[in-house]
């Protein structure tokens, strides 16, 4: 690089950091003035940093409940509402979806991967210090894996628990730390309907974003065949769920699903075919609907605070344009051009807000980080979010900037030392 290249890079920064110096020293200067524009920059980056974080936090617990859900590739089995007169008539000569119905329904299919029959009832449970209405759930060994619901106790159902028809069962997170107070609950004896069933286990915490994770995390899971026998001699199911290998064979195993349960009720068709998946992406995409509507309101909320600072980083140009036309003609007189002038102010207006923002940061991603764990969603503190706050702040100081930085480059030497 020549010499003449250095020297006019080396005068370059020389001019920055004489500007941001000059720039502080008139904050400093007009201390009550500065305090007030930053506090409103402050204000408002602090304001976009912690809504951010909540939506965020919103956003990441509500998709993984979603996911935590399994519903993916899985269609339900359920009994048919009776909406007329004639339908209760006609469903009443059927038996209904009943835990015989399973060897015909859960017969192999290529397009079938695994079953999740469910079977439940709200019965109160003893323990020596009380009862507890809960819901009483029997389900299979495969329920836990197909379903999503890992064991943060003990251990889960096995195959020889179902087919043994054994008293045993493992309680939902929310239901042990409610009986037993945070006590290791494993081991312990509950009676429920009558019944003695000896906890194995209890299921890890999960996010409850459907009535069957409310239902798991406030109840029992019990053996399928255990149930029948000891809770509803009725033998009634309440659903069975269905995993498909691929989500191209639903409408083919829907069809051979609903032929089934027709042969099996005497040809009636008194059950429907429910697409979890669909269901699942339909109720999404109401959430994300939701969020972006929250996401107007409270942007704006914070944009608006940003505006303010913005009108006064304006405000505090102008009025330092005032008091310093003299400086501008006397620097004008000793050789300085109009884009020196010009970027000397908007460097000051930059300055401003920078400390502002880096205030605003600071605070907000403080104070979530402190307050993350009182929020039932949590606060999600980015990078790249705290870079987008300090961005917008900056870009704002840019734009109210650009004015009493045009006014100053344009000023005479002679109209400004007048």
């Amino acid at each position: 690089m020549s010499e003449p290249a250095r020297r006019g890079i080396a005068a370059q920064v020389n001019l920055v950091v004489e500007v941001v110096a000059g720039g502080l020293v008139e904050l400093w200067a007009h201390k009550l003035r500065s305090l007030l524009t930053l506090n409103l920059l402050t204000l408002g980056v602090f304001a976009l940093v912690v809504m951010t974080s909540v939506l965020d936090g919103v956003m990441d617990k509500v998709t993984s409940g979603f996911a935590g859900m399994s519903w993916d590739g899985t269609v339900m089995v359920a009994p048919k509402e009776a909406k007329t007169t004639e339908d209760q008539k006609r469903f009443a000569m059927s038996p209904g979806l009943r835990y015989e119905d399973l060897p015909r329904l859960t017969a192999p299919f290529p397009g079938m991967a695994g079953f999740v029959p469910r079977a439940f009832q709200s019965v109160a449970v003893r323990l020596p210090g009380g009862s507890e209405k809960v819901f009483v759930t029997g389900v299979d060994a495969d329920y836990a894996r197909l379903m999503n619901r890992p064991i943060g106790l003990g251990r889960g159902l096995t195959e020889a628990d179902v087919h043994r028809h054994s008293t045993v069962a493992v309680a939902g997170a929310t239901l042990a730390a409610k009986l037993f107070g945070g006590a290791d609950p494993v081991g312990r004896d509950v009676v429920a309907s009558g019944v003695s069933f000896h906890l194995v286990g209890v299921q890890a915490p999960e996010q409850l974003f459907s009535e069957e994770n409310y239902m798991d995390a406030n109840g029992l899971l019990i053996p399928l065949t255990t149930y029948m026998d000891r809770i509803d001699p009725d033998h009634r199911l309440a659903k069975l769920g269905v995993k498909l290998r691929s989500k191209r064979d639903i409408d083919e195993v829907s069809a051979l699903l609903i032929g089934r349960a027709k042969q099996a009720h005497h040809g009636i068709e008194d059950v429907e075919i429910v697409d979890l998946d669909a269901e699942a992406a339909r109720s999404y995409q109401t959430f994300l609907e939701q969020l972006r509507g929250w996401r107007v309101v409270l942007f704006s909320l914070a944009g608006t605070v940003l505006l303010v600072g913005g009108v006064g980083v304006l405000s505090v140009m102008l009025i330092s344009l005032a008091d310093r036309r003299y400086e501008i003609g006397l620097r004008k007189a000793m050789g300085a051009t109009d884009p020196q002038i010009f970027i000397q102010f908007l460097l000051e207006a930059v300055v401003l807000a920078a400390l502002g923002a880096a205030a605003g940061t600071v605070a907000g991603s403080a104070l979530c980080r402190a307050l993350g764990d009182l929020f039932p969603y949590g606060l999600a503190v980015r990078a790249p979010r705290l870079a987008a706050a300090w961005a917008t702040a900056l870009l704002l100081a840019v734009g109210f900037g650009l004015y009493p930085a045009i006014r100053a480059s344009r000023l005479s030497p002679m109209e400004a030392m007048r």
